[in-house]
């Protein structure tokens, strides 16, 4: 019987006015031993049940996100003619990677009240958990997060750069740098009006290191000391090889 009420109530409700499809070039990235970066193209359609009630309020914002990990932010300042460190930050989450890309400027197709509930923007995905004696400095801490590693390519805001053709079909593309870290990258699509999220997509980029990139991960990680082993032979090795090249040539 409840089940039965369920499902009424469910026929009752209407069908969202409109709803985002969405597909991506690739969902899996092979992180090899030359793996220079990849792009993603990311592009679908917005599925409606009645015609749009206005085309120039519609947006779209398209998001991909890397591994969060914990990290510490410190900054150095001169004290008696030396740099040390006097401040630092511990960030429980900030993602690996993180890029959003959008059909106008964010603060125009997204409101504070979406941004808080979807977390879109960078900034609501760092979580600052203790900052020390720093706790009226957390904003810098956070800015000089986002700097740093949008300076490195692993944060991207791509204002305008997601294409809308007739308040239907969008498309974006988005580049992984070379320097990623292994894992689930979070790919999410938001379409907004008067910046409010009236629906999402949401979907998994699968990035892993194959063959001896692989290889040595396992390595690293599952046999540490056949790994230091190893890495000491081939630095001996290497050592011993160029000083016979160098013995030859001057002999």
């Amino acid at each position: 019987m409840i089940r039965l009420l369920c499902i009424l109530l469910a026929l009752a409700l209407p069908a969202r006015a409109e709803e985002v499809v969405a597909e991506l070039s690739q969902t899996n990235v092979s992180i090899t031993t030359n793996f220079a970066g990849s792009e993603i193209l990311v592009f679908g359609a917005v599925k409606r049940t009645a015609p749009a009630p206005d085309d120039s309020d519609l947006h779209v914002i398209i998001t991909i996100a890397g591994p969060s990990e914990p990290i510490t932010i410190r900054r150095k300042s001169r004290v008696a003619g030396i740099w040390i460190n006097t401040a630092a930050a511990e960030i429980d989450a900030a993602p690996s990677f993180y890029a959003v890309a959008s059909t106008a400027p964010l603060a125009d197709v997204l409101s504070e009240t979406s941004d808080l509930r979807h977390r879109i923007s960078a900034t609501r995905l760092i979580r600052a958990i203790d900052v020390g004696e720093a706790v009226t400095e957390l904003d810098n801490f956070t800015d000089a997060l986002l700097r740093i590693r949008a300076g490195d390519g692993l944060y991207q805001l791509i204002e305008g750069g997601v294409r809308l053709t007739d308040a239907t079909l969008f498309s974006t593309e988005i580049s992984l740098p070379a320097n990623l870290t292994e894992g689930d990258y979070a790919t999410r699509v938001f379409l907004t009006r008067e910046g409010m999220v009236v629906d999402s997509f949401e979907t998994v980029i699968d990035v892993r290191k194959v063959g001896l990139e692989r290889f040595l991960y396992n390595l690293a990680h599952d046999q540490p000391l056949i790994y230091g082993l190893l890495s000491l032979a081939i630095a001996i090795a290497a050592g011993w090889g160029a000083a016979a090249f160098f013995r030859y040539v001057r002999g």
